[in-house]
């Protein structure tokens, strides 16, 4: 029954162009809008982090590695270089940050849901990218690109997959459970949940596992060292990464943005951030939801025990900037310049970006 759909807006979207992001309302100071072609310096990727595991007493197999193909021995045992992250850097001829802008997934995603919406128009990559910041996006230790490892023999457990129903009702698309057999949203909700473009969003959707946070932390680690100091923005179970990252090594982390995180960093070490001005942001829609306002609450509580120790941290819930209708996605709705004009802004004022 939900399969039907699907291939419908999969034949409707093959026949779809990509468009540019409608003007939002004129916007101030540094988040102008910025037109025309994008310029580079450079562009290119890369893969980092890892390290090495071996396994041994597991059975040696024939594999038949395509149809009519000559059985090759397969073995097992030996060393696995697992753990490593993939890395795609876009740097502007004309450079305005004053330093890189990392860009860090949530669970279950890709470094994808900030290059394009899913329906079609710009993402956040081209907004800073647009405005001077040279921007990498990465796919964390096993998504996309990043390359996976036997389970559970290296990664423990198993990965968690997500049904088309999921991410519409959990991510605060629709208006709570059964949404999405109804195909109800949120009242104003700002995310593009046309079937087309929904199809187009669980395209993107990946499987993650829960016992991998080390190897992700790791991995986050050697990007830092290889980019050097950056702005950091993470976006859901990103946040435990951004700001235990940040933890970790605080001369590399100049900043930290988090987007709705899910989790929070060690309250032993919040120390650590007192000299790293750090920014949350909250959408809308949280109060009718059953699980966001206790995970909003730990992000505020984790922000208060950061100031306690000396640090400094900026909360913004939108609906109270006047951006309203922004789920979890918010990278992705049809407000995403908006936002992304909140972060802008707050980067400037804290002179991390040259106007001239």
């Amino acid at each position: 029954m939900l399969r039907r759909p699907l291939l419908a807006a999969a034949a409707a979207f093959a026949g779809m162009g990509f468009r540019r992001a409608e003007s939002a309302e004129p916007a101030k100071s540094t988040s102008a809008a910025v037109e025309g072609p994008v310029t580079l310096e450079s562009w290119g990727s890369f893969h980092v982090g890892g390290h090495e595991v071996t396994l041994s007493g597991k059975p040696v197999r024939e594999v038949v590695l395509g149809p009519g193909g000559v059985p090759a021995k397969m073995d097992p045992n030996g060393t696995y270089l697992a753990g490593g992250m993939y890395a795609q850097y876009m740097i502007p001829a004309e450079r305005k940050g004053a330093h890189p802008m990392l860009l860090w997934h949530g669970g279950g995603l890709t470094g994808v849901c900030y290059e394009t919406t899913p329906d079609g128009r710009e993402g956040w990559q081209h907004f800073f990218l647009r405005r001077g910041w040279p921007v990498y996006v990465s796919d964390a230790v096993e998504r996309g690109r990043a390359g996976w490892a036997m389970y559970p023999d290296i990664f423990k457990g198993e990965p968690v997959f997500l049904t088309v129903d999921n991410p519409w009702e959990r991510f605060r698309i629709g208006d709570g459970p059964g949404s999405y057999r109804r195909q109800t949203t949120q009242p104003g909700s700002q995310f593009p949940s046309d079937p087309v473009s929904y199809a187009n969003f669980m395209r993107q959707c990946v499987p993650r596992f829960t016992t991998t946070d080390d190897w992700t932390l790791s991995a986050y680690g050697a990007l830092l060292e290889r980019v050097g100091p950056s702005v950091v923005l993470v976006h859901s179970q990103a946040g435990l990464f951004g700001w235990r990252a940040a933890q970790e090594w605080p001369d590399k982390v100049k900043a930290l943005v988090l987007v709705e995180p899910a989790t929070v960093g060690d309250p032993a070490k919040v120390a650590a951030l007192k000299d790293i001005p750090q920014l949350v942001i909250y959408g809308d829609f949280i109060a009718q939801d059953a699980r966001w306002p206790t995970i909003r609450q730990h992000g505020l509580t984790f922000a208060e025990q950061v100031r306690a120790a000396g640090g400094q941290v900026d909360v913004i819930d939108l609906p109270e900037r006047g951006i309203h209708g922004n789920g979890h996605m918010m990278m992705q709705d049809k407000t995403n310049e908006r936002v992304a004009a909140v972060i802008q802004d707050w980067l400037a004022s804290k002179g991390l970006w040259a106007a001239g």
